[in-house]
């Protein structure tokens, strides 16, 4: 649907097209964010284009195709490089030096997301970060502090020991639907990635730290602490799951997926980093944009676009009425007004992301073609070193000869 907001008596009108995609409630929040700032400046109008996801994307290759983009788009991780490389993207970097675009404290883990080849085509409007969420009352109960930010894999086993045998409590096993996002916060910290930049093979050769991924639960679950994988790998709602149950102390979620964690859990819950590896170079969490927007190099009117981003994102009446729908927003003084208006919940996440904020490294390019199929194959060579089927070695080996396979296709 296509909506315009108008203000009469400009002086000199400038028209903008803005497009996301979206739902009732982010519709209802962003229209009326437009309408806040044509009341501001009442030479602009705003013409508004908001789909479904499902449509989005065809609707925007079309309007590529015809040199017809939007000036304002909302743009995803997934799409950004290569409308980025097809040279579709205003370069905003001379729009932050020239303060047009105010990024003023915002750390380069929440704008890296939005670099490609060295040029700013993307300001995120939301961030997620992996972590994990346990049961501060299981860690009460075993004598334990909460992990701190610096905690180690040997902490956590023996964390997940302690709290075994004072309380029958289990840990799971990582990352049941996806477990290479274990993985890949493990072999980020080494200052490699899981992905080649190339796309075409995977972005380390050691396969040291691979064997130890599968060896620390094969240690947990031979030493009965850790979730059988027959009931561990099931496809459950988080309603039905064992740490919903009481059953496992933590489980491993995005900081997005905690209140409804929460939620099915019924029950106090905390958030904390991942653990760090034995000389780590560098924080393995990275700060996932949930979204960004972007500008058209196409458009005529780029400066009045920035300038409406900039509103987006900096201004706190305006983000009191967006409520963090995209997620938490990037610039510090937007966050620690709308911490004081979310709920108890809420707030926790916030806090996450300005902890992950201090100990995260930027992310890594895009998810190249074939990663779908990679992350496939390891999931299941997961599975089968954890049902006894296969040796952590033989699975490593494995895993690298067939990944690379896989992605020796993008050459």
């Amino acid at each position: 649907m296509a909506l315009t907001v108008t203000s009469l008596g400009a002086p000199r009108k400038v028209t903008l097209r803005l497009a996301w995609w979206g739902n009732p409630t982010r519709d209802e929040r962003t229209l009326k964010t437009v309408e806040m700032y044509t009341k501001l400046n009442p030479h602009i109008v705003i013409e508004t284009e908001t789909t479904g996801w499902a449509g989005y994307w065809d609707k925007l290759a079309s309007q590529a195709a015809a040199n017809n983009l939007p000036d304002i788009i909302q743009h995803d991780y997934a799409y950004i490089t290569q409308y980025a490389e097809r040279n579709l993207l205003l370069d905003l970097t001379p729009y932050v030096k020239a303060k047009t675009l105010d990024l003023t404290g915002v750390a380069e883990t929440f704008t890296s997301g939005g670099m490609v080849k060295n040029k700013l085509v993307g300001v995120s409007l939301g961030t997620n970060a992996f972590c994990l969420a346990y049961d501060p009352a299981v860690l009460k109960k075993a004598g334990l502090n909460p992990p701190a930010p610096d905690w180690t894999w040997a902490d956590f086993e023996k964390m997940a020991a302690t709290i075994y045998n004072k309380t029958g409590v289990l840990t799971p096993v990582f990352c049941s639907t996806d477990p290479k996002v274990a993985f890949d916060n493990m072999i980020r910290q080494t200052g490699a990635s899981f992905f080649d930049p190339s796309g075409t093979k995977l972005g380390f050769t050691d396969t040291a730290l691979l064997k130890e991924f599968y060896q620390i639960q094969l240690r947990l679950l031979k030493a009965g602490m850790m979730t059988k994988p027959e009931v561990g790998f099931l496809t459950v709602t988080p309603q039905e799951s064992e740490f919903t149950k009481g059953n496992e102390w933590i489980t491993f979620v995005w900081s997005n997926q905690f209140v409804m964690t929460q939620e099915a859990a019924n029950r106090p819950l905390e958030m904390a980093l991942m653990p760090t590896i034995e000389g780590a170079k560098q924080p393995g969490t990275f700060l996932k944009p949930s979204m960004f927007f972007s500008v058209a190099r196409s458009s005529k009117q780029a400066k009045e676009a920035v300038k409406f981003i900039n509103f987006f994102i900096n201004d706190v009446e305006t983000n009191k009425v967006l409520l963090a729908e995209r997620g938490i927003p990037i610039v510090p003084q937007v966050r620690n007004a709308l911490k004081e208006m979310v709920t108890p919940v809420n707030r926790q996440i916030f806090e996450f992301i300005d902890l992950a904020g201090e100990h995260s490294s930027p992310i890594d390019p895009a998810d190249p073609p074939g990663a779908g199929e990679v992350l496939n194959l390891f999931r299941t060579i997961d599975q089968e070193v954890l049902y006894g089927a296969v040796s952590p070695e033989n699975a490593a080996a494995r895993f690298m000869k067939e990944a690379n396979t896989v992605l020796g296709r993008n050459r």
